[in-house]
């Protein structure tokens, strides 16, 4: 995997914590050209709000995941119960009264759509949160205390990328009979910080070393309060993009750890749907509602992230927005 892109544009200046402008040679990376920090942050918002109201691809990814978000938080609503439950006829066709079909089982295939994507948005969420609070904190860290505690935290974040993720996760669901969608998450975070760390230590070792950053420790401020009012403001952008990839990203492991019948045992998704198409052939007997439903959603959740992340990069990035 690889973060979203920084745009670095020449002859910016940043807003020292005593309040007077400090030139730079470059525009620290979160920041649009011509704005400093403090009292033009209201302009910097209102610039990034009428760039992203006019982006094709923010407003299209935006509208497609509101749509998908709205079908999974009105699942109780639409489909109430069990929906895993057998409540109508077997391999029934999309109809009327069956909007996708039902399974070899009598299963609703909707019922289980609408409620799969829950357990989808969940995922990612947890699973993406989870990696994006590891990774960061690793970096910052990392980045900016340097010497000792660096080589401590690459290394800790070496072991970590080295590890086989597919074969840890078959070793310890060997030790597992009962799996639930939270754990997939939380396994789904542990393993995924390592190149959020390596990203945010190198944009962190990078602005260290700029004149507002040595301005605020000489002031007296605390090393906590340096990273994250000073360092980490100034890559806002790209922890927010980043956050979007590893949110994406999650939802695709734990669709793809599904599938090969290493999910939750418990519950539904859109990845055990399609588990289920294929262990039930759904395919060979021509039931094409089982499995194209939970297909399309994590398709269209998924590419609807990355188009939001190429829209917000061409937002953040001056130089992109206007090519």
């Amino acid at each position: 995997d690889q973060g979203p892109r920084m745009g670095v544009v020449a002859g910016d200046t940043a807003r020292a914590p005593t309040g007077g402008a400090v030139s730079l040679d470059a525009t620290p990376p979160g920041r649009l050209p011509g704005l400093a920090s403090g009292s033009e942050g209201v302009s910097r918002r209102r610039e990034i709000a009428y760039f992203a109201l006019r982006s094709r691809k923010v407003l299209l990814s935006s509208v497609i995941l509101a749509v998908m978000l709205a079908l999974a938080l009105a699942a109780p609503f639409l489909r109430p119960g069990d929906p895993n439950a057998f409540v109508g006829p077997l391999g029934v066709p999309p109809d009327a009264e069956w909007w996708f079909g039902t399974t070899t089982f009598g299963q609703d295939v909707f019922a289980q759509f609408v409620h799969g994507l829950g357990s989808t948005f969940i995922v990612g969420l947890v699973g993406g949160g989870l990696a994006a609070l590891i990774g960061m904190t690793v970096g910052f860290v990392a980045g900016y205390r340097g010497g000792r505690v660096d080589e401590i935290l690459n290394m800790l974040t070496n072991v970590v990328l080295v590890i086989p993720t597919l074969a840890l996760l078959i070793v310890v669901t060997a030790y597992l009979q009962a799996r639930g969608l939270i754990l997939e998450a939380v396994f789904i975070g542990l393993t995924s910080w390592p190149w959020v760390a390596r990203a945010i230590r190198a944009q962190t070792f990078s602005l260290r070393t700029r004149e507002f950053v040595d301005l605020a420790r000489i002031s007296g401020i605390s090393s906590l309060r340096v990273v994250f009012r000073e360092i980490a403001p100034n890559m806002s952008s790209y922890l927010f993009m980043t956050c979007i990839i590893l949110f994406g990203g999650a939802i695709l492991i734990a669709a793809s750890l599904d599938f090969i019948g290493l999910g939750p045992t418990e519950g539904t998704s859109l990845g055990l749907m399609m588990y289920n198409a294929v262990a039930w052939s759904a395919l060979q007997l021509g039931m094409w509602w089982w499995f194209v439903p939970p297909g399309v959603g994590i398709t269209a959740i998924v590419a609807a992230l990355y188009i939001m992340n190429v829209g917000l990069d061409e937002i953040f990035n001056p130089r992109l927005r206007e090519s």
